[in-house]
């Protein structure tokens, strides 16, 4: 999240990985974090899921690796990038959350999204919910609590598919404002984009070119209602690309693309050697 610890850095880069197969260890993952922040990098962002298509087989679950991951590095932001709040309860992710971020000193980032069945069929694998639209609003709800209970002060939430009544969540998270979150969305639709506008950050699913990142972006500023709050834009790309024409466009961080079919951890140690992007 942009603020005055970080103004001076520009363009700010996270190790974005799936933690999967050869890195479906937390201690693995952990010492990574570790050389990655020694190396300079901004952040150390993991993949939530439960399952993914072959060929990957192990998968790790992403709250108990980032726990290490925050017990093992000082300074890099963490979090999972991004997380189905659909499928997860919001009054124990609120708990995670606030755990988590007081573990981590307040560097947690929560980066959410309605999920898909796409990858792994980890949705209709375990019951869950199919339909597109009732996830987006399983996942505004969510949303609504977690930021109740981030307060700190009692929570009477009485929606469609969620209850908490009278409920009150301390410790808060370490962060006053609360974790930033970061919502996952296509840059074409209008209403995921509405819904980043609300937060504090935004992840482009799919993007394809800097001027489709550029158009989401001054959509979402339109819709803002505090301008001049702090605000992020993560940008997902291929290590060596230049990343110039999507700072141009709006972005604030770098995630680094790195594909579960072609995982390796000496791909991943040879990313984080190359170190953070330059401008």
């Amino acid at each position: 999240m942009t603020d005055a610890a970080d103004a001076t850095v520009g363009l700010r880069s996270g190790l974005w990985v799936p933690p999967f197969d050869e890195l479906a260890d937390p201690v693995l993952l952990a010492h990574l974090a570790a050389d990655a922040e020694a190396a300079g990098w901004h952040g150390v962002f993991v993949w939530d899921h439960l399952h993914w298509r072959a060929p990957v087989r192990r998968v790790l679950d992403p709250w108990i690796t980032l726990a290490a991951i925050a017990s093992s590095t000082e300074t890099v932001r963490l979090g999972p990038m991004v997380t189905p709040l659909p499928r997860r309860r919001p009054a124990k992710l609120a708990r995670e959350t606030a755990t988590l971020d007081r573990l981590s000193a307040g560097r947690l980032i929560l980066g959410v999204g309605i999920g898909g069945d796409g990858s792994g069929q980890e949705l209709s694998k375990t019951g869950e919910q199919l339909d597109d639209r009732l996830r987006g609003e399983m996942l505004d709800e969510s949303l609504e609590i977690l930021t109740a209970a981030w307060s700190g002060r009692p929570v009477h939430h009485h929606g469609r598919h969620y209850t908490v009544d009278d409920f009150e969540f301390l410790p808060t998270p370490a962060q006053p404002a609360g974790v930033p979150v970061w919502v996952g969305a296509f840059p074409g639709k209008s209403k995921p984009l509405r819904r980043a506008a609300k937060y504090q950050g935004f992840f482009p699913v799919n993007l394809e070119h800097p001027d489709q990142l550029a158009e989401a972006v001054a959509t979402i500023a339109a819709q803002r209602t505090d301008p001049a709050a702090p605000f992020d834009v993560a940008v997902e790309l291929e290590p060596g690309v230049d990343p110039a024409p999507y700072v141009k466009a709006g972005a604030t961080w770098w995630l680094t693309a790195i594909s579960p079919l072609t995982l390796s951890l000496d791909h991943v140690r040879g990313v984080l050697r190359d170190g953070p992007a330059r401008l």
